[in-house]
């Protein structure tokens, strides 16, 4: 059965996150926050819960959307708060962790990014990489991720314009890192306010 329940972002929810993946700031604040335990179906093709953290404004929108995966058995392999990484991207990447609020800058930039908002989920981040061109060079990452840069392969967890995920953020007005020009971040899908 899916279950989708939410809790401020306060007690040991903050001691969680504090100096983690949250830092004080003057972008967000924990009261902007919350945090949501939800059923998916993992690699296994077993239900699991999964936690994320995100912006308030956007809880109904992932209600809906992870309901729907719910509903298809989509698979998320795992889900958990990046800060059980330390709130490194990439070691969570790596694993496949699919995860959302992260107060950090965009890699290899000083611009603050969206998941810094909690406007930002990143899903099945492995088989779904971050592709950038740096100095005229390709960086792919989490480098782990290399055999999954070609997306005219078939392969599983595999996002693009026909799969359940890209349809399902799209149509909750999300925009998909798939369809940028300068990087291709395939994992990635974010919300403006």
């Amino acid at each position: 059965m899916f279950e989708f329940s939410t809790f401020p972002v306060q007690g040991e929810i903050f001691a969680r996150i504090n100096g983690v993946s949250y830092h004080e700031n003057t972008h967000i604040t924990p009261d902007e926050l919350i945090y949501i335990a939800l059923t998916h179906f993992g690699a296994d093709g077993k239900e699991h819960t999964g936690e994320l953290i995100v912006n308030r404004a956007i809880e109904h929108k992932l209600r809906d959307i992870f309901a729907s995966f719910y509903e298809a058995k989509y698979v998320i392999e795992k889900m958990r708060l990046i800060d059980c990484y330390g709130a490194d991207d990439v070691l969570s990447m790596a694993d496949n962790n699919s995860s959302a609020f992260n107060y950090r800058v965009i890699a290899d930039t000083d611009t603050l990014s969206r998941h810094a908002l909690g406007l930002a989920i990143d899903i099945n981040p492995l088989y779904n990489p971050y592709i950038t061109y740096i100095g005229g060079k390709e960086k792919c990452s989490p480098i782990e991720g290399l055999p999954y840069r070609d997306r005219t392969k078939d392969f599983p967890m595999k996002i693009d314009r026909d799969d359940l995920c890209y349809r399902l953020f799209t149509a909750h007005g999300f925009t998909w890192g798939g369809d940028w020009q300068n990087s291709k971040d395939y994992q990635h899908f974010e919300y403006k306010l």
